[in-house]
């Protein structure tokens, strides 16, 4: 009957105005001119007051004697704000609006007005409110990224669903404490734990200002697998190590219950059954030796076919490795605070934290990578064990982040390659937060409530916004000591600004203060010195100039970076079926700021002229950049050249109509570009003359572009001709191409044309 009554109580308090919940409120009784008649009988409420508490209402006896409170009228009194004291009625349509959340809370709870016990409901009740309201100003991730009223990066949806007040105190780090069955020890052989060695590390302010003006010192070695290995650092001390033939997973400190599940998580890609003493393959063996070092990593060979997901388990196992420590060290010292009971002096012994919660952020091309990341980190934490862990959201996670089979066109051929990168959910707008702490995961946690970050360049980008928006953000990028990239050659092919806007905002001070308990921040944190802290591990699957400028430039980790620097012996010019001379031309630039113009003055003055006559029809020009593209799709429309031009941003029926006109022959030119080539993968029929405009940035387009001229075999092959134009800032790209003696050999030559010839029987 109780649970009856409560429950149509707040169905009744629920149907009424902003007006009458205060009226209510303040009274203790619905004025009269807001009464409902209904057909049936109103089941009368009872509400026993006390004898003394029966007194007139008139003011002058109100003020002349003292009144007497009731249970009801108590808990009425202590849920009121300070600011609905005031009886201004000019201002009560103004308290009505910015307090109805606390009204609706408040009237929720009118069905202890009958209690005894008023104190305990009241301290429950406003607990569950201060609950309910403890993320209003955190970030959380929105994979929409709506323009509202709410900060950004906040949904549009109901506020619940993005709080989830339920687990929030299931993890806060604040509020939780190391356990005693599944914490690993962090004060055991701490001298030894790389974590704990790296971010106890102190440094000192000369070593700091010396950074700027010390010289890069490298040393070179040659590892088993990963080949050609190029240690640096601008810091005094330089550390290089070389792997050990076997690895033990007590030697590699990994937290509790990582031993166990990592064998099981990563034994697809173990030959033969898993054995204790091999848990790793010999890829992810030196490569998570190198990570488990807090050094910065930068590898240029991972590939979607063939070591992508390879690579992907090993630093999961190390970003859960890293999350753990860090959380457990911060529970562990809320124990012991707890039971030293310790002053606000003493507390320079438990600075475990930074200026915001978030430790790592994973970038990731598409929603597909973020799926099978989190999913990585459900089995590296559940193992084959038969207690499950707690994972919130997780089926609107799946349902947003998964993708249905039947969505993709069954007859749809293209190569290898592109079926595993464009695999699964394919959308590059998200960003989600992930809290871990004692096996339990929680999913679209706000960002700073969240230990880890897994977003998109343009996730991000949206969030962090550009100067002089209103709505911006990136105070949760302050305290990030662990950043991977993965997967970076498709951020060229995105944006790659929005790489370049992401790294110029980590590691600032926060513009506020987040709620952080500064006793628990880390001095070098406090001091802005988290960039020197922060290891950023960088995958791609080429050695690109822009991808390196990044790794150079922000990555400035005190441990050292290590870059791997392998020289490819044969390039994909080798990959060319077709019989095809292919003529290299050199053109000179002065630097690297001039090449622009000066590779577009080279074509329209020495190369395009040799095309101009009717007889060197149906010549594509492929072209990487899309400035580039358009700065000749201009000067062709200028010249009233017989052109077409097909790129990522023409529609479908347009891309039909080019193709058939350059296959017909009604069209002399076709301008392609790269990233057109990169989505779509389209075969153009009817090529008999290739240019590329410059060297493409995938080595294997190249071989792709150049076969495809014996899509139209009509005995035509003694007429076809490639011509490649490059200069000397484009090493990396003609290594890839010709190979690095061929490059080598062009760069040093005086001559500034080379012939090649393909397809040789």
């Amino acid at each position: 009957m109780g649970k009856r009554g409560s429950r149509s109580q707040n169905q009744l308090l629920n149907s009424l105005t902003k007006k009458q919940k205060k009226h209510l409120r303040d009274f203790g009784e619905e004025h009269p001119f807001f009464d409902r008649v209904s057909g049936k009988e109103a089941k009368p409420q009872i509400c026993q007051l006390s004898e003394s508490s029966d007194t007139s209402n008139s003011e002058n006896e109100s003020e002349s004697e003292p009144e007497q409170v009731s249970g009801y009228h108590k808990l009425l009194a202590s849920l009121k704000n300070v600011a609905e004291e005031e009886d201004d009625e000019e201002e009560e349509d103004e308290e009505e609006e910015e307090d109805s959340d606390a009204d609706d809370a408040e009237m929720n709870n009118e069905d202890a007005c009958c209690d005894d016990s008023v104190e305990e409901e009241t301290a429950a009740a406003s607990a569950e409110m201060q609950e309910s309201k403890i993320e209003d100003v955190a970030l959380s991730a929105d994979p929409e990224g709506k323009d509202g009223e709410e900060p950004p990066g906040t949904s549009q949806k109901s506020v619940e669903e993005f709080t989830d007040a339920k687990h929030e105190s299931l993890f806060s780090l604040e509020t939780n404490f190391l356990e005693e069955e599944g914490g690993s020890n962090c004060s055991l052989k701490a001298s030894q734990d790389p974590f704990i060695q790296h971010v106890s590390k102190e440094l000192k302010e000369k070593e700091i200002q010396a950074v700027a003006t010390n010289p890069t010192t490298t040393h070179q070695l040659k590892w088993p697998i990963l080949g050609q290995l190029v240690f640096s650092t601008k810091f005094q001390k330089l550390e290089t190590f070389k792997p050990p033939k076997d690895i033990d997973l007590k030697s590699l400190h990994l937290q509790k219950p990582l031993e166990s599940t990592w064998t099981k998580t990563n034994s697809q890609f173990l030959s033969g059954p898993p054995k204790s003493n091999s848990p790793f393959t010999p890829l992810q063996k030196e490569l998570f030796l190198i990570m488990n070092s807090y050094q910065d990593l930068f590898y240029p060979e991972r590939t979607a076919l063939k070591n992508g997901e390879e690579i992907r388990h090993v630093y999961c196992l190390h970003v859960i490795n890293h999350v753990l420590k860090a959380n457990a060290q911060v529970l562990g010292n809320n124990s012991r605070r707890r039971s030293q009971k310790l002053g606000v002096g003493d507390d320079d012994d438990f600075r475990d934290q930074g200026l915001t919660r978030p430790k790592v952020l994973i970038v990731v091309p598409f929603r597909e990578a973020a799926l099978r990341v989190v999913q990585l980190f459900i089995s590296l934490l559940e193992g084959d064990s038969k207690k499950k862990i707690i994972v919130s959201n997780k089926k609107r996670f799946q349902e947003e982040y998964g993708s249905d089979p039947e969505e993709r066109p069954p007859n749809l051929k293209r190569p290898e390659d592109y079926e595993a990168v464009f695999v699964g959910n394919i959308d590059d707008h998200f960003r989600i937060g992930v809290a871990i702490l004692q096996r339990s995961i929680r999913l679209y946690a706000p960002f700073y409530s969240s230990d880890i970050l897994i977003a998109s360049p343009l996730g991000l980008r949206t969030i962090i916004g550009g100067e002089g928006e209103k709505k911006r953000d990136f105070d949760f990028l302050s305290s990030i000591e662990l950043l991977i990239i993965d997967q970076a050659d498709i951020y060229l092919m995105q944006n790659w600004e929005h790489v370049l806007h992401l790294m110029n905002h980590m590691n600032l001070l926060p513009l506020d203060s987040h709620g952080v308990d500064f006793s628990r921040v880390r001095m070098w944190s406090l001091n802005n010195w988290s960039k020197y802290y922060r290891q950023t591990l960088l995958f791609g699957a080429l050695q690109d100039a822009q991808i390196n400028s990044v790794f150079n430039k922000y990555c400035v980790n005190l441990q050292g970076q290590v870059a791997v620097r392998n020289v490819p012996m044969t390039g994909s010019i080798s990959h060319v079926l077709v019989q095809l001379p292919h003529v290299f031309q050199r053109m000179e630039a002065e630097n690297l700021t001039s090449v622009i113009d000066t590779r577009f003055n080279f074509f329209i003055n020495k190369i395009l002229p040799q095309y101009r006559d009717a007889v060197m029809s149906h010549t594509l020009i492929y072209i990487p950049s899309y400035f580039d593209f358009v700065r000749l799709r201009n000067y062709f429309k200028k010249e009233e050249l017989n052109f077409t031009h097909i790129c990522e941003y023409t529609q479908k029926s347009g891309v039909s109509r080019a193709r058939h006109f350059f296959l017909q022959g009604e069209k002399q030119f076709l301008l392609l570009t790269e990233r057109f080539h990169f989505y779509k993968r389209y075969t153009i029929k009817g090529i008999r003359n290739l240019i590329f405009y410059e060297l493409p940035t995938y080595p294997h387009f190249y071989s792709e572009i150049c076969n495809m001229l014996r899509a139209t075999n009509r005995g035509e092959e003694a007429t076809w001709t490639c011509t490649v134009l490059y200069s000397k800032y484009d090493a990396q790209r003609l290594a890839a191409v010709a190979g690095v003696e061929r490059a080598a050999q062009m760069l040093q030559s005086k001559k500034n044309v080379h012939l090649f010839i393909t397809g040789e029987k």
